[in-house]
């Protein structure tokens, strides 16, 4: 959903022994650290450290009270970029640019845990949640993909790539619930994305399913010209067939023999 410049960067000292495990495992995008001491006095510790791998799976470590373990990681952790980042903004946007590289690969768990650890390097990083809602809406979530971009909006409500996802979001949750409240939102979003960017094909391209959704099949045609007008790669032509078989396109540019 997210177009985006992809960082990239090389991994360094006492982090890649951090990271090389979650990579096998293919975890989302929290770590665990590997500098603490092994341990293999008791089961019950190998257990908890498991409970710590899960809580990395899921997005902003599954928004629960943290366990000592949980703890002593973020310590750890924050301590180990504090020594290899100028700041921990440097630090957040070094990992929420590794989670938008594994998000591309596909790699869902990977990428989860590296958002979170950007999260956890700077809560006002709206990659982070932008990220996440994204995880959570290719997961087949949407209720908590639209609460993940919600947040991130809430940081930088001027992003058109974040706000359109977050419309998105909505138009498909709207198919599901009918749910009025969902057209509303998008609708909000998407006439802010139109007055920030007057060029933004996507955002037309949406407002134009918005409208369909609405009944208002003229402006739905008009939207969909805009887009087509500005990026006619962005066409969905299974959506314009579903609004063909209710209005004739009145540019006469679409038809069913098209």
């Amino acid at each position: 959903m997210k177009e985006i410049g992809l960082l990239n960067g090389v991994l360094f000292g006492s982090l890649i022994a951090m990271l090389l495990p979650l990579c096998v495992e293919a975890q989302t995008m929290q770590f665990v650290s590997a500098n603490r001491p092994a341990d293999t006095s008791t089961q019950a510790n190998t257990e908890t450290i498991t409970a710590v791998k899960n809580l990395h799976l899921m997005p902003l470590f599954g928004e629960t009270t943290k366990s000592i373990e949980q703890i002593e990681f973020e310590i750890q952790f924050l301590s180990d970029c504090d020594q290899n980042f100028t700041n921990r903004t440097e630090a957040s946007q070094f990992f929420s640019a590794r989670g938008w590289d594994y998000l591309q690969e596909g790699d869902l768990d990977t990428a989860c845990y590296r958002f979170n650890l950007a999260f956890l390097l700077d809560t006002k990083n709206s990659d982070c949640y932008w990220g996440l809602g994204v995880i959570c809406f290719q997961q087949g979530h949407l209720t908590d993909a639209e609460r993940m971009l919600r947040k991130g909006v809430d940081i930088d409500s001027t992003n058109v790539g974040l706000l359109v996802d977050l419309a998105t979001v909505d138009l498909i949750h709207f198919k599901e619930t009918k749910d009025n409240w969902e057209l509303i939102e998008a609708e909000q979003i998407l006439n802010r994305v139109i007055r920030l960017d007057t060029t933004s094909a996507n955002a037309y391209l949406k407002k134009s399913v918005l409208e369909f959704h609405k009944g208002n099949y003229k402006a739905a045609w008009a939207n969909l010209h805009k887009t087509r007008q500005l990026d006619i790669k962005l066409l969905d032509y299974d959506f314009m067939k579903e609004l063909l078989a209710k209005e004739c396109d009145p540019e006469g540019v679409f038809s069913t023999q098209n």
